[in-house]
């Protein structure tokens, strides 16, 4: 158990940090070949930072742990609405100026919607993940498209702002891009075999692993970067960073997994997690669309969003035991 243990914290800490040099080299490399900051903030850095759903839930497809996959993808759906937004609105209460992220907010929650109504019949097939992937290449040749054609967005110039301060060369930027990947296969694997062993060993089902000690950890850069943007002032940018996370999640990272190893849903996933992801995501919804203005998530919603968040892990530790 010990063993297990380590390779879990070790696995998230080196997950983590090679995803922050995975990102800014990522988002450096495209600045240097002339992709607008819009299109950085929308598709490299908000999708970027899912890189550690991605690789872990593919892994654990492979190797027949579909509660990890789902776990991980939902669980970290749930901790970026509830915790993540949570801590930062408290800490800052985030403004929503960007019209880009004005659009964003009803997709996410058109595709939450979507997505728990594909897995209502208990199944996710390689026809169902292959429907996920389709229409995630279409909203991301739709954020291309709109994004090619938005001439001054806050958004973009908040992720402008922060590429002129991160700059690097590019040979840099191309080597954290390749070395970010590698290391992030590599702590992916520790980490999965490490949640695999202390689940089995405490007798409790890889999806409670998944949605909880998995899904917050590799939602840490997600944490890390809203806190410093909401800091900063950069509130579209630190609501970027959440939905374009959420969105990947939803879409790529569920849809690689079910590509990979077709999978039965669980019963609790349906009653459970999905209700609890699509109601937080409705409630972004809600607080942050503005329909008489600016969207605005103050302190104390986003201690109620923090509340829902204890609630629903108290909820899951007292069942799992």
């Amino acid at each position: 158990m010990l063993i297990a243990s380590l390779a879990i914290l070790a696995g998230l800490a080196l997950l983590v940090w090679s995803a922050d040099r995975f990102v800014e080299g990522s988002a450096a490399t495209a600045g240097h070949f002339g992709m607008p900051p819009l299109l950085i903030g929308m598709v490299v850095i908000g999708f970027g930072t899912s890189a550690p759903e991605m690789v872990v839930s593919a892994l654990a497809a492979s190797q027949g742990n579909p509660g990890l996959a789902l776990g991980n993808a939902y669980g970290s759906n749930i901790t970026n609405i509830a915790l993540i937004l949570g801590i930062t609105a408290v800490l800052a209460p985030i403004a929503v100026h960007s019209q880009v992220m004005r659009k964003e907010l009803p997709i996410l929650t058109l595709v939450t919607l979507a997505a728990a109504w594909l897995l209502f019949d208990g199944e996710l097939s390689r026809l169902d993940a292959a429907g996920l992937l389709v229409l995630f290449a279409l909203l991301l040749g739709w954020s291309i498209w709109s994004g090619m054609r938005k001439t001054d967005d806050p958004f973009a110039n908040e992720v402008d702002a922060e590429l002129t301060a991160h700059a690097m060369p590019i040979r840099k930027a191309v080597f954290w891009l390749l070395a970010g990947l590698v290391l992030l296969i590599i702590s992916s694997r520790i980490l999965v075999w490490g949640a695999i062993d202390l689940a089995t060993r405490f007798g409790v089902s890889d999806l409670v692993i998944g949605l909880t000690i998995v899904a917050v950890g590799t939602s840490l850069p997600e944490l890390a970067s809203s806190i410093i943007a909401a800091r900063k002032g950069e509130h579209d940018l630190a609501l970027g960073n959440i939905l374009g996370s959420n969105l990947f999640n939803t879409l790529a990272v569920v849809g690689i997994a079910g590509t990979i190893a077709p999978m039965v849903v669980a019963d609790e996933v349906l009653m459970r997690d999905i209700p609890v992801m699509v109601g937080l995501t409705l409630a972004l919804f809600v607080l942050g669309y503005g329909f008489r203005g600016p969207g605005r998530i103050n302190r104390l919603e986003g201690a109620g969003l923090l509340a829902v968040f204890i609630g629903y892990t108290v909820y899951l530790l007292t069942t799992a035991f």
